[in-house]
């Protein structure tokens, strides 16, 4: 049976300090404020702790009478994963959609907004931006959270996005080293590996990582990725020469010559669990130089503290991991805090409320637009909707549907896949095509998809529906791969909120111009 530590203990307090929890509701369990009390010295915020900005301000609040320095952070990315805006979806853009328009002023001033809009609810820490080279198009776990292929685009967006959010006062923290973007898995769900050599390694994954380090990023995030090259045996975030070596070496050693904090991605994610168990993958993370564990996307609540708590003083007890080693990584999580305390403006940014939406606008490519009428009377949205990602979660909403029900009243808009029966097995694609077909009516059809190119359900069922209603209007919101098909086809790059409302523009008629690239 766990019990509560003395508070004089150091190590007890170093191995509080070195955890990132999350916990459930909408303001703070009397649990999670007697850990703070007791040293906890980071919260991690989720969709579910967030009703509204007034809401998390008071909550953040809360926290802050427990322990005045906590560090409070949030995975909120911006576009697809949103946690300020999951139920809403996101007011600006993700990174795909930003590295297309490859203007990191514009990338820079999005990320300033968003950094305003954290720390006005008190949100000082971010883990955010990916800056993971979306080097595989079949990436079922990055994709549009990349700002693309190209290692030295991607570079010098994760620099303007850390700069941004930084300016704001939110310590920024770029994921997902030493680079998740060669992955065909999941990390969620097991363990990617990615057989690249190491040079492949220094001039594509690990680019936009070298610039962010020396742009002064607050944070690094570790994954959980094998890669063979570096660490044939543990994963990059239980592996010493991933950390302590690669990300911590000096520079002119070949390293990257990081000295802020190394914060795990969710240690409850099964590439750890399933193989190391959740205490053991805490001391090895600690013992190969991460700084801070992130836990409670699924695990939220006392007892998953205590027992990596008591794991990590086992473990400085037992010999395993060397009191010095924990004792570095608890300081650098108070340095962090220190920062985020200089490095908070005396004035806020001025407020950019609209610069999200103008993002998403010069995002979209748009085909056949030369061409093209807008409905005369309320089109049909037939959204084909794959299984949602995990870090994405599947509160959020997207599509064009709701944007477009605003601006054409009438709109009726109905779902296809995912979680709704279709999943290309039982049912052909001549089958769900019907389906559109007979709810249609005489309606204009806008087919709603999600990187197409990697669920050939949809791919077959959107070639059927175009054959059979070639005015058919094609959005595209995610990695767009496939060909562009239909009377007009937007490709959006992310189905946030803004995005889904840029392209209900053009399907409108309201927008034809503007910074849209046209082909």
């Amino acid at each position: 049976m766990t019990t509560h530590a003395p508070e004089t203990d150091t190590v007890t307090r170093d191995a509080l300090a070195v955890l990132q929890p999350g916990f459930t509701g909408t303001s703070a369990p009397a649990w999670l404020l007697r850990q703070l009390e007791q040293g906890l010295s980071s919260v991690g915020l989720f969709g579910r702790n967030i009703d509204n900005p007034e809401q998390l301000a008071a909550l953040t609040a809360e926290l802050r009478q427990a322990r005045p320095e906590v560090l409070v952070g949030i995975d909120e990315e911006g576009g697809d994963v949103t946690r300020l805006e999951a139920r809403s979806g996101s007011s600006f853009p993700g990174n795909h959609a930003l590295g297309h328009v490859d203007d990191p002023g514009l990338t820079r001033s999005v990320a300033r907004e968003l950094g305003r809009r954290l720390a006005a609810c008190g949100v000082n820490l971010n883990w955010a931006p990916s800056a993971d080279v979306n080097s595989n198009p079949d990436n079922p776990v990055i994709g549009v959270r990349s700002f693309g292929s190209d290692p030295a685009l991607v570079a010098r967006h994760t620099v303007a996005y850390v700069e941004g959010l930084q300016a704001a006062g939110v310590a920024a923290c770029v994921k997902h080293f030493p680079g998740h973007g060669d992955t065909a898995v999941d990390s969620h769900h097991a363990v990617p590996r990615i057989d690249a050599g190491l040079d492949t390694l220094h001039t594509r994954e690990l680019l936009p990582f070298r610039e962010a380090v020396a742009a002064g990023t607050a944070g690094v995030m570790s994954a959980h990725i094998l890669l063979p090259a570096l660490d044939a045996g543990r994963p990059a975030t239980l592996s010493p020469s991933v950390l302590s070596g690669l990300l911590r070496a000096p520079r002119e050693e070949g390293g990257l010559g990081y000295d802020g904090l190394i914060v795990t991605d969710g240690l409850e994610m099964r590439a750890i669990t399933a193989t190391y168990g959740l205490e053991r993958g805490g001391v090895l993370a600690i013992a190969a130089g991460a700084d801070a564990i992130c836990v409670g996307g699924g695990l939220a609540d006392e007892d998953t503290v205590l027992r990596l708590r008591d794991a990590l003083v086992r473990a400085v007890h037992d010999g395993e991991l060397p009191e010095e080693r924990l004792a570095e990584a608890a300081a650098r999580v108070r340095q962090l805090s220190a920062w985020t305390r200089r490095a908070t403006p005396a004035t806020p940014p001025e407020p950019a409320p609209d610069i999200g939406l103008q993002a998403a606008r010069r995002a979209l490519t748009l085909t056949g637009a030369a061409r093209y009428q807008p409905p005369a009377t309320p089109p049909f949205v037939a959204a084909f909707t794959p299984l949602a990602n995990i870090a994405v979660g599947d509160e959020t909403p997207w599509g064009v549907g709701a944007e477009l029900e605003a601006l054409l009243p009438g709109t009726e808009i109905a779902a296809y896949g995912g979680n709704t029966g279709y999943d290309g097995d039982r049912h052909g694609p001549s089958g769900l095509c019907g389906d559109v077909l007979r709810a249609a009516g005489d309606r204009r059809i806008v087919a709603v998809v999600r990187d197409a190119h990697r669920h050939p359900w949809m791919a077959e069922a959107l070639a059927a529906l175009v054959a059979a209603r070639p005015e058919t209007v094609v959005v595209e919101m995610g990695v767009p791969q496939s060909p562009p098909t239909g009377a007009l086809h937007i490709a959006t790059r992310g189905a946030a909120r803004v995005c889904g409302r840029a392209a209900a523009e053009v399907i409108a008629g309201e927008r034809t111009g503007g910074g849209h690239h046209h082909t």
